[in-house]
């Protein structure tokens, strides 16, 4: 049984389906995990209807933490690809084993603080390590445009651009990943998301002007004067 995702950060999308197949007790096992990442093409997903009939009741939901739900925040950005089917094993665990929320060293739930954790580090890096530089070129120069080209672990951009909007939020500036970018316009007080710079790739040696520039407009340049 497939359970799909819009994205590979869509934690609504994970909440809904996993409390869709909780409630028709579909067992973790039986679970395939995809986001549109990959998988260019979802196959058939089984309707609602055919999983069962049997409800979870109230109670037993109620007995999920909140600090799980705090630690699906987090390690729904993780780029391991089974960390879905981990934290849905473990919501299936949560409710059907009382003792587990008392258990120090359940191999799962360490596995998924470890999730958590590495995740913590990589946004502390981007903040600690990100430099905004201004470049020049196009024909927008009513506002400095300040770019920036990191390459994170995990898929943290996200998470991490209200932090840049908040220290730098009178700039104009992007920031620019292998896999998904952002840019702040404060004119228009908007944050925007964006996929990766055509032909981009990890490991990639220190962007010159040049390369910023261009891997800015194949983003953003559609959308904008630069």
């Amino acid at each position: 049984m497939q359970a799909r995702l819009a994205s590979e950060t869509d934690l609504a999308g994970f909440r809904e389906e996993a409390r869709s197949l909780l409630a028709h007790q579909v067992p973790p096992e039986q679970v395939d995990w995809l986001t549109a990442h990959n998988s260019d093409q979802f196959a058939e997903v089984i309707p609602s209807d055919a999983r069962g009939s049997r409800h979870v009741p109230r109670a037993a939901m109620a007995i999920v933490p909140a600090s799980f739900l705090r630690l699906c925040e987090i390690v729904v950005l993780h780029r391991d690809p089974k960390r879905f089917a981990l934290l849905y094993r473990l919501l299936w665990r949560l409710v059907h084993e009382p003792g587990l929320r008392g258990d120090p060293i359940d191999a799962d739930m360490l596995a998924a603080q470890q999730m958590g954790q590495a995740v913590r580090r990589d946004l502390h890096k981007i903040k600690a390590f990100l430099r905004l530089r201004p470049v020049t070129g196009g024909n927008d120069t009513s506002q400095p445009l300040n770019l920036a080209w990191f390459e994170p672990s995990h898929h943290i951009v996200e998470a991490a651009a209200p932090w840049f909007v908040r220290r730098f939020a009178q700039q104009r500036w992007a920031i620019l990943t292998p896999e998904r970018s952002a840019r702040w316009t404060p004119v228009s007080d908007k944050l925007e998301f964006g996929p990766g710079p055509a032909g981009a790739s990890h490991h990639m040696p220190h962007p010159d002007d040049d390369f910023l520039l261009e891997a800015y407009r194949s983003v953003f340049g559609a959308r904008d004067g630069h």
